[in-house]
This record gives C-alpha cells, structure tokens and sequence, in this order.
C-alpha cells in the first residue's frame, strides 16, 4: 500500500493561470501543483518552439571542424554507441548524416557482454579497421584511460555524451557534453540523440532544419526511451518527433508501428515508451545491439519488417526472462517471508539474466515499496541493479558497502554493483546497517494527487483540455486526481473478472470508473460503499460518441487513517527483526485469542487480500498492529498461507487443533511484554 498525498494549488494562482494561458481548470490546477505560478514560468518550460544553437554548447565548434577536417581529407571515421536504445539512435543519427554527406564512416556498438562505454578490445579492433577518428556518441565521458589509449595508437577522439563528468575530462580533440563543470549551455537534460542532433546540426552550419527533418523521429524515440526530463528543449523535440513518427515514411519506424499495433493509432509518449523503445532496447538485453541499428539503416520496408519481427520476438524474451525471474522472487519470499522484513529487500538468484534485472528491481520496489537490490550470481560472479526512491541513495549506500564490492556506480534512484566472492550475506547485511544508521525513519512509497477532484470538472472539454501539457514523462507526468467520498453504486466484472468497472456517484453526478488487473473480488467493496480514489483521466470515443474516461490508479474506503496504518506497519516489521520498541507499543500490539479467532473465521474460503481483509474486519479494538501479529501467528502455525504475489491470505485445512499460543511471534511479544512490566 502507498501513502497517498493530494496537492491544493493556490485558487487564485489556478484563475490567473486559466486567464492569462487561455488553459482549462483542470489544466491551470495541474500546471500549479507542479509548480509553476505565472504565465511567464508556464511558458518558458512548456511552450518552447526551439532547440538553442548547438554551437553554445562547450567545444561543438571543435567537433565539428574535426569531423568535418577527417571528412574532407577521406580519413575513416568509427561512431561508438551503445548498445541501450539512446546509444543506438545516437549512433544511426550520426552515421547516416557522415555516410551521406560523404564520409568514410563505420559504427561500433559494443554488445552488453562488453559493459558500457569505451573497451581496450574494442578501441584494439577499431584501429586494426584503419579508423583514424573515433567519435562517440552517448558515452566517453569518463573513459580517461580508454581515451590514452586511442592516443597511443595514434588515433584521435571526439567525445559526445550527456552522463555527468567526473574529476577529469578525457584526452580528445573535443568534449561535447552540457555537464561539463565549464560549459554554460542553456539546457542540460538532452540524451546523447539529442547531442548527436546538435552535432548534426552543428556540421550543417547550425541550422537545425534538416536535422530535425531527418532525424528528430530518432532523437524524439531516445528521449523518451532514456527516462531524462521532458522539460523545455526535450519537450520540443519529443513533440516535433511524434508528428515525425505519426506520418512517418521511414521503413523501419513504419515496420516497428507494425509489430506493436500502433500503425493506425496516434503516436503518444506512452506508446513510445511502452511500444517502441522496449523492442529497441531488447536487441542489446538478448541479442545484438546491431540488429536495431541494421533496422533503423535499412531502406527497404520488407527486410526492415523482419527486422523488426525479431526485435519483437527479443522482445517477448526480455518479458519471459523477467517473468521468470519475478516468479523466482516471489518462491523465495513465499518460503522466506522475512526476505521482506528488512528495510530494503535484498534477493540474489542464480543465472538470472543480467539484461533483465534492472527492470526486475523496479517492479519489486513498485510491489513492495521498499528499496531494491537484485543481483545474480552467474559463474562466482554476482552482479547486480538497485533502485530506490523518496530519500535513500542508493549510491550512498553502495558506498557504505564497498568494502566488499569489486565495483559499483550510480545516483540518488539507482545504481549497478558487483559483490565480492562469498561476501553477497555480509552485503546484505551492511544494507541493513547503513539503512538503519541513516534512515530510523524509512521512506515510504507515496501516490500523489496534483489536485482534488469535483464533479463539475468531469467534462469531456475539461479533460481534453489536459493535452496542453503533453508529452508527458520524467519532470511532466500526467496529472493525478484524488476524487473522494464516492458512493459505489454497481460493480461488474470485466473480461471475465480480470478487470473492474465501478458506477460511482460524486455528488448529484454519475460516472463509470475502471480498475485495471483487480476482480471485483480483489478490490473487496460492495455496492453502496463509499470509497476514496486518485485516478487518471482521458477521453473515451466509442460508435461516435466521446465521453470522459475514469481508470483507478488506487482506491481505498472513505476516511482510511493511513497514518496509523503505516505507523502499525512500521512497528510490526522493526518487532520482527528485533529492533527495540518504546515499552508502551507492546501491549497495544498484544492480540487476544478471541481477537485470531475473529480474524481467522472472517477469511472466506477462496482467500482474500490481507489488507482488504482488515478493512473489511472494521474493528477499532484491532488495530493494524495486532492484525498482523494475528495473521503472522497463524501462518506460522500453519493455519493461512500468505501469498507475497497478491497478499493474499487463504485458510489451510487442518485435521487438528493448534496450540495459538505457540506461535513464535506471540512467544516473542509476550517476552517483551513481561520484561516492561
């Protein structure tokens, strides 16, 4: 469960908004809970029309003159990408421009096996190839030995990159990248195919005109796919790209479109992120990166079509091998709930693939709403992806590890480590420490709503009025809104219970609302319930008729006390590892028999969620606390089994009685209880 929180933008800062942008209520609303207060500031981060000149980025000029200088004098060039999507794009985008304008040109994108960035191999395999110029793209920034060692065979660089810079800069010719410490660029948030088009556009003169014409569907693709801001130039780029990819005639975009259904649907950043960026990706997670870049350089629609068939079936392996290994994730939690009980999770599996558990790690800390670390020993060797969110570096905290890491690198969100053989247990527990150490109060997963919704907004002019803040993504998400004290008025199954559509009355107004992968079982309401949602809002056209569209992000019952419940939660978990707890939470957290019998008689015999099992008990003298010291108690006798896969708690047939009062967890408590008295 997630702490939910509901934004109040300032009403006269909405109205002035509505006025001077000419936007609709729920647009201005939204516009405020992100921040911006004057028409001035909407305007300058949401309505730019224009990429800045790429010369005002530090040494643009120079890699130009260089490349241009190799172009001129037919000496090879070699592009060096990377095998994630951005580093294909930036590679296609920079090769197809030096091929046609005449250049001496190949590409090299190392394969994930190499890791990422510059590799003594590779650069070994590049000069024996007569290059004389290696440009990277989306890379080199940190590569200060890699780039000695071009020197030392007496070839030159050109570095192009949007990663941060480390102490030093690389030895190159130019170093292209607006986080330089010295370079004053107005905006530092492009991927490296943004980078790649700038340079583009810089060995055009620094007209942006057919860099954009050529490839600002490429560029558009790899800011999306590359998770950076969707903010001020990145807005404009991923905006002018999806009219690109809309109407494209590019054989491979228009093949791509094919395999993922979206060739006669509008082109969104939702469906770049979820539909086309994914298939790219997965040539570098399970086959070869050059797949992808053969595709998007291909000109003939029939070979890029299979092309693009086999970046779908990639594709479809990158999603078996990542269900696989969440099914192996939730086996060993089912086993070993206490894998769960830490401040941050921490699973290590054998060979599970290493494309894949970058994504796995997401969709754990999604589930669970803790910090992830996922590694996977394969051959003595354990590496592994982090993610996190709210406060907790993971950086920092790989750091507070590294005595027993060969390596590790990331940021405040995420990071990527390798452990040293024997040493994965004792890195689990130095989590654990520096967790404690630094966060008594762990940081728990939030949902926010921009704004409350009232029923008077819920028209179809309104909501369309949202588009005005497309494309959405990372710094521009899509609005949130928190709708509350709805009475459910039906409940129906949808495509056979694996969805839910809720008729719902908000004041004198009626409406339907979807929930998505939740049976109406599931979701554990009834008819004339009153409820609490934030949702997403849309606009549905259906037999010529358009009206708007409600999907449930989250719902819970009216007036849920969320601030005892993850208290309670927090309580329960620190009791179970064994952390002290003031003196007075003991007996507040002491169930009474009759309090288990009550819980266990009320589980129904198909099962049901834990946590709508509580609410459904509606019992002020069990609290949440005692709730899960009850339902604990029981499965470690075995009388309910605890799935980690839905929560859900089911009662075990037994053929004798058992002893509530043998139960480790109740044996434990009633210890503390007798020592604060």
């Amino acid at each position: 469960m997630k702490k939910w929180t509901v934004g109040m933008p300032d009403r006269k800062t909405v109205s002035s908004l509505m006025l001077n942008c000419g936007v609709t209520s729920l647009a201005a609303a939204a516009l405020a809970a992100k921040g911006y207060s004057s028409p001035e500031s909407v305007a300058e981060s949401l309505n730019v029309s224009e990429l800045s000149d790429p010369f005002l980025i530090k040494d643009m000029q120079k890699a130009a003159d260089i490349i241009n200088t190799a172009i001129d004098n037919g000496e090879r060039i070699c592009i060096y990408g990377d095998y994630d999507c951005d580093g294909v794009m930036s590679a296609v985008i920079l090769y197809s421009y030096l091929n046609e304008a005449g250049a001496d040109v190949i590409y090299y994108i190392p394969e994930r096996s190499e890791g990422y960035g510059l590799n003594m191999k590779a650069i070994d395999s590049i000069a024996a190839d007569d290059v004389k110029l290696i440009v990277t793209v989306d890379n080199g920034i940190s590569a200060i030995s890699e780039a000695e060692y071009i020197y030392s065979l007496g070839m030159k660089l050109v570095v192009t990159d949007h990663h941060q810079q480390g102490e030093q800069l690389p030895r190159a010719e130019a170093v292209v990248d607006p986080h330089r410490h010295d370079c004053f660029s107005p905006f530092k948030y492009m991927c490296g195919a943004g980078i790649a088009l700038k340079l583009v556009a810089a060995l055009d003169g620094g007209d942006y005109t057919m860099a954009l014409e050529q490839f600002g569907d490429l560029a558009a693709i790899a800011t999306v796919a590359d998770i950076v801001s969707l903010t001020g130039e990145n807005r404009f780029l991923v905006s002018y790209g999806m009219e690109l990819i809309s109407n494209s005639d590019r054989p491979s975009i228009m093949a791509l479109k094919e395999v993922c259904g979206l060739a006669d649907k509008p082109i969104n950043s939702q469906s770049i992120g979820f539909g086309l960026a994914p298939r790219i990706n997965a040539a570098g997670r399970f086959g070869s990166p050059k797949t992808a870049a053969e595709l998007f350089l291909c000109e003939d629609y029939d070979e890029a079509l299979a092309s693009a068939r086999e970046l779908d079936r990639l594709n479809n392996l990158r999603k078996d091998a990542e269900n696989a290994i969440v099914s192996d994730i939730e086996s060993m939690i089912d086993k070993n709930p206490q894998l769960l009980r830490g401040r941050v999770i921490f699973l290590c599996g054998k060979n599970w693939h290493h494309g894949v558990i970058g994504i796995v790690a997401s969709r754990v800390v999604e589930k669970f709403g803790k910090p992830c670390f996922i590694a996977s020993d394969t051959d003595g060797e354990i590496r592994g992806s982090a993610r996190s969110f709210g406060e907790f570096s993971v950086f920092d905290a790989l750091t507070a590890c590294s005595d027993v890491l060969e390596k590790f690198g990331g940021h405040l969100g995420a990071g990527g480590f390798t452990i040293k053989n024997g040493k994965a247990e004792l890195f689990g527990q130095l989590l654990e420490k520096y967790a404690l150490e630094n966060h008594k109060v762990m940081p728990v997963a939030e949902l926010k709503a921009d704004i409350p919704l009232t029923p008077t907004e819920l028209t179809v002019e309104n909501v369309k009025g949202l588009d005005v803040l497309e494309p959405f993504g990372t710094d521009n998400e899509k609005p949130l809104f928190y709708i509350e004290n709805a009475q459910i008025l039906d409940i129906t199954p949808l495509s056979d219970g694996a969805h839910t559509k809720l008729h719902i009355k908000l004041g004198t107004a009626q409406a339907d609302a979807l929930v998505f992968r939740r049976s109406p079982r599931e979701l554990g309401f009834s008819k004339g319930d009153i409820c609490d949602m934030i949702v997403n809002l849309g606009i549905n056209e259906f037999r010529g008729r358009t009206s708007v569209s409600i999907v449930v992000n989250d719902i819970r019952p009216h007036i849920f006390e969320q601030s005892k419940y993850f208290a309670a939660s927090s309580a329960f978990e620190a009791f179970l590892r064994g952390e002290e707890l003031p003196g007075n939470y003991y007996p507040s957290m002491n169930p009474s028999r009759d309090d288990v019998v009550k819980i266990y008689k009320a589980i129904p015999d198909e099962g049901i969620c834990s946590d709508t099992l509580y609410i459904k008990l509606n019992d002020r003298n069990i609290n949440y606390c005692k709730f899960c010291i009850s339902t604990e108690a029981l499965r470690q006798l075995g009388l309910v089994t605890i799935s980690c896969t839905d929560n859900k708690i089911k009662r075990v047939r037994v053929s004798q009685k058992a002893d509530l009062d043998s139960a480790a967890v109740l044996v434990s408590l009633r210890n503390k209880l007798a020592k604060s008295y």
